[in-house]
């Protein structure tokens, strides 16, 4: 592709990634998207990605990628004693470090959160984990250092973390985009892992296996 080909195919990720975002994904049109860009070429999205799907999965691999790719470098530098701090910070660091260095104003934590409320885009989503063998080995260290709460209450809470993670960081994105807050996203990082350490760690009273469906997949 040539780079005026790939800066048109930039154009249209960010001009959908931003009504997404504010409106929803099934609220959006594929012309309305051309129309933000500022292209009078209607079926540019069609040239570009095929359809709406390949639109949307365009826009999770762009969000997932360098997060994956971070994740897989602090997983691979973790120590034979890490203890559960260190295992979460691998799933959550990676992605508040990912947020932190997109440009203003950015639209990435709101699009995600759209595409988590669509039930249609959960096969896309699924699609695009490309590295959930690293989530799935943390999981596994995880559980190593909490023999004493079940697999299943385990796996929910992942799938409670990655809900979590993914809405403070959709609230928190709004609220620099309106002004009210001043980016720290490596604060609300730790903010983040401190909590989830606490929740993870808790003690298990009630099953859990009710909760375990509806929240995968994640990539948090």
């Amino acid at each position: 592709m040539s780079r005026q080909g790939e800066r048109a195919r930039e154009v249209l990720l960010d001009a959908a990634e931003e009504l997404y975002a504010c409106h929803g994904i099934d609220a959006v049109s594929s012309r309305r998207i051309t129309e933000h860009a500022g292209t009078a070429n209607h079926s540019a999205i069609a040239y570009h990605f095929g359809n709406r799907d390949g639109l949307l999965r365009a826009l999770i691999e762009r969000s997932v990628l360098p997060v994956d790719a971070r994740r897989k470098q602090l997983v691979a530098e973790l120590g034979e004693d890490a203890g559960l701090r260190e295992v979460l910070a691998c799933r959550i660091l990676p992605w508040l470090e990912h947020l932190g260095q997109l440009p203003a104003p950015s639209w990435r934590a709101r699009f995600l959160f759209q595409v988590r409320t669509v039930p249609s885009v959960g096969e896309l989503l699924t699609d695009s984990l490309l590295h959930v063998e690293d989530i799935e080995r943390l999981n596994l260290r995880t559980g190593e250092q909490l023999e004493g709460i079940p697999a299943v209450v385990l796996r929910a809470r992942s799938g409670i973390m990655g809900h979590l993670v993914l809405g403070i960081s959709s609230q928190y994105e709004q609220r620099i985009h309106e002004g009210v807050e001043q980016p720290d996203w490596l604060a609300v990082g730790y903010f983040l892992l401190d909590t989830c350490v606490g929740m993870i760690s808790a003690p298990s009273t009630q099953r859990a296996d009710f909760m375990v469906t509806p929240l995968s997949p994640t990539f948090i």
